[in-house]
């Protein structure tokens, strides 16, 4: 007995002796390519089930795309989900992103306010590129300026883009330059409408008359830019509490008005079912 527990005891010491040449082995290949000790220490214990290699090409990978290792280390610890990807994605997906544009300091702004971009896949950033290109008309500068500034922009689908585009387009009166300048995405499409709706009924925005932009209107980006305390004191001029009232009466108009056209819908059904039999019985 004793010597089955002496064998137990010298085997489960290799294996601890093992495991902590294996988290040396670790830790100095990512000092290796520029991790501190510390930052060496916390990359281990992202999913710590995940191997040492793995973790080290994926670190590898966003250091070659140009982040500084402080900078890798925030992307990978606010997606540790990259730790699953094969390098192999990983890079290609970098390098759709630098074929659009991103590039250095645009890169790593983007990553540290998204580091998700690194799931989107392929076709995705395609289609998103084609609308912002093709249907929104966006020059390849403006549309580099977008990806850096409003990279959660990517993350939803691209007829939501177009819709947001189209309403700051037509409703507004405003143009691909003030928004771009204005950084219109990084604003849900509810808020911008219900600040914009807010202020017409106020009478503080007029809407433009074919295609016209009225000039005394407030600009794009103190709608958008300011919080909304400032929004409401500065360019609203009303309270949080006349705001909050006006949301909700909103919200309950676009009830109203999806209802009755579900309504609509239904009814010119319903006659297409009348003129279909009706044809039927004529010709019987």
């Amino acid at each position: 007995m004793a010597a089955l527990l002496l064998r137990g005891g010298v085997r489960a010491a290799g294996r601890a002796a093992g495991s902590v040449r294996c988290c040396a082995e670790a830790a100095a290949a990512l000092r290796a390519l520029g991790f501190s000790e510390e930052q060496a220490r916390r990359l281990r214990e992202l999913q710590p089930r995940r191997d040492a290699p793995r973790r080290r090409e994926a670190a590898a990978e966003l250091l070659l795309l140009g982040l500084s290792p402080a900078a890798a280390l925030r992307v990978l610890e606010r997606s540790p989900e990259l730790l699953r990807d094969p390098a192999g994605r990983l890079r290609q997906r970098a390098a759709e992103l630098r074929r659009l544009g991103l590039h250095g300091g645009r890169l790593e702004r983007a990553l540290s306010r998204c580091p998700q971009l690194l799931s989107v896949p392929g076709r995705q950033l395609a289609a998103w590129e084609r609308v912002l290109r093709e249907r929104c008309l966006l020059t390849a500068e403006q549309l580099r300026e977008v990806l850096a500034s409003s990279p959660a922009a990517l993350l939803e689908e691209p007829h939501s883009i177009h819709r947001h585009f189209q309403y700051a387009y037509f409703r507004m009166g405003t143009r691909q330059k003030e928004m771009v300048k204005a950084r219109l995405f990084q604003m849900p499409f509810a808020e911008l409408r219900n600040r914009h709706v807010f202020l017409e009924r106020r009478g503080l925005f007029q809407t433009p008359h074919k295609g016209q932009t009225q000039t005394d209107n407030p600009k794009l980006k103190d709608i958008i830019q300011l919080s909304e305390k400032d929004f409401l004191a500065s360019v609203a001029r009303s309270t949080p509490e006349e705001y909050e009232v006006f949301k909700k009466l909103l919200a309950r108009e676009e009830e109203e008005e999806e209802e009755e056209e579900d309504k609509d819908a239904l009814d010119a059904e319903e006659d297409d079912d009348w003129d279909s039999e009706g044809s039927q019985t004529a010709r019987e």
